[in-house]
């Protein structure tokens, strides 16, 4: 009982985490309510900063992957109760970005700046529906599956952990990664644009679009013809995209 009750503490933990990260980060990129943001006054020379802020990007892209590939799984899981997993990946990430959040370095310059105040309430407008249709579409998909919870709450009952159906809730159906289109929206919507803003929204989007091939691989791969018919219908991205697909078929993954 005690060994149970210590993953389900350290999954909560992990949680807890993860949403403190969360709230930081719309702060950070958004560069308000916290001590360090995207911009700011540059500490260091200039080639100096971008080296170290592509090494922070490139240390959660490298996590963030790696971790989440079924064959590190398999090994990771002969180390850590399976029901620990998702939890660990949670808090790591979590860890990588904090890293980023205390170690990243200020460019400075303007790319641009929007001074009417409409278009620039239109930009915030843009930011916050980014985050909020991140939040919701992970809710869509089971949102304590994906960061653990599930997972540690199923090992302290005594019950089974079962994979959740593939479905297509809400946005699933008008783009296959609505989350991802969510963080496209919080980078991207920027009243005033820096360079450490655009080598920021450059770099995650160049990795976003990446990480969507090694995810779908494994999506085709774990469901086969399923996933292959929901590419088929279902656009990636943009929405209508395609708009010859079955609205009435179910189909999404459950988690990234």
């Amino acid at each position: 009982m005690l060994k149970r009750l210590a993953i389900f503490l350290y999954g909560v933990a992990s949680y807890a985490v993860f949403f403190a990260t969360f709230l930081y980060a719309v702060g950070f990129i958004g560069n308000f309510a916290v001590p360090r943001t995207l911009d700011g006054v540059p500490r260091t020379g200039f080639a100096a900063a971008l080296l170290i802020d592509l090494g922070l990007l490139g240390l959660f892209a490298i996590q963030h992957s790696v971790m989440a590939r079924p064959a590190f799984k398999r090994w990771f899981t002969r180390l850590v109760p399976e029901s620990a997993e998702r939890s660990t990946y949670v808090l790591l990430s979590s860890l990588a970005l904090i890293a980023m959040f205390a170690w990243w370095q200020p460019l400075g310059g303007i790319v641009w700046s929007v001074t009417d105040s409409t278009l620039r309430g239109v930009l915030w407008g843009a930011f916050a529906f980014g985050w909020l249709l991140v939040l919701v579409s992970t809710f869509l998909i089971n949102h304590f599956d994906l960061f653990g919870l599930r997972q540690v709450w199923l090992q302290l009952i005594r019950r089974p952990y079962s994979a959740l159906a593939f479905r297509t809730p809400g946005p699933y159906r008008y783009v296959r990664h609505p989350l991802y289109v969510g963080w496209f929206f919080a980078f991207w919507a920027a009243p005033t644009m820096t360079i450490s803003h655009l080598v920021f929204a450059i770099a995650t989007t160049a990795y976003i679009l990446i990480a969507i091939q090694l995810e779908e691989h494994d999506l085709v791969e774990h469901f086969g013809q399923t996933y292959r018919d929901y590419k088929q219908r279902v656009p990636m991205l943009i929405p209508f995209a395609r708009r010859s697909y079955d609205r009435g078929q179910v189909t999404v993954r459950t988690r990234p």
